[in-house]
């Protein structure tokens, strides 16, 4: 495999307008070849999209799925540009898709990594110092592995680091990047609730032998 070096990874970028991770994983994908890697990107959806998102997204749409059996449901709100784009079947589509994906990731509690709160991470690096398993590792490599543990946890958080329900070869935020490039705009999960149905409701619980004795009564 060919060494993948900064100079490479910025050429691809400049010619791509792509972010410099996707730049460097379409590079190690196609062995270094630029103009493959260029090819890859477009198929992905993801050359220039990260041109667009600085600019400002105030249109869009609510959504909402409610799972079969109306246990679970989502309300999502997307931003884009223009009202315009926010009318186009390829909006609604991408709308309805984010709803689905995140009434299907129940551990899903925030839009991305940087959204989480620092309390929340340092309470997960609490939980994992304690664990059994690196009790007599060196501090150096307990930290390292702490670490590595707690950027997985941080990601089964967040919605945009989530695989892609309908293809698991990308993520979330790669769906989106791809909206953006086909649609033209820039492109935001804004804010999502997922509601299940009686969570946090204390359910009566009837001690199974009382109810068989009730029944019996009724007989």
């Amino acid at each position: 495999m060919a060494e993948i070096s900064a100079k490479l990874v910025k050429e691809l970028r400049d010619k791509t307008g792509a972010g410099m991770m996707d730049c460097k994983r379409a590079l190690t994908e196609n062995d270094g070849d630029i103009n493959k890697s260029i090819e890859w990107l477009r198929q992905k959806g993801i050359s220039s999209a990260d041109k667009k998102t600085a600019r400002s997204a105030t249109e869009g749409l609510v959504g909402s799925y409610i799972h079969t059996g109306g246990r679970v449901g989502v309300m999502v709100e997307v931003n884009c540009e223009t009202d315009f784009v926010a009318r186009r079947d390829e909006f609604k589509a991408l709308v309805q898709n984010i709803a689905m994906q995140i009434a299907a990731c129940p551990n899903v509690e925030y839009i991305s990594v940087e959204d989480i709160p620092a309390t929340i991470a340092a309470k997960e690096k609490e939980i994992e110092m304690k664990r059994d398993d690196l009790g007599n590792k060196p501090d150096n490599i307990k930290e390292k592995i702490v670490q590595g543990r707690i950027e997985k946890r941080l990601k089964e958080m967040s919605l945009v680091d989530q695989p892609y329900i309908r293809d698991q070869n990308i993520t979330v935020e790669e769906l989106v990047k791809q909206s953006i490039s086909l649609l033209g705009e820039n492109i935001k999960v804004r804010r999502f609730a997922r509601f299940v149905l009686g969570e946090g409701l204390e359910k009566e619980e009837k001690n199974f032998a009382d109810e068989v004795a009730e029944q019996m009564g009724k007989a």
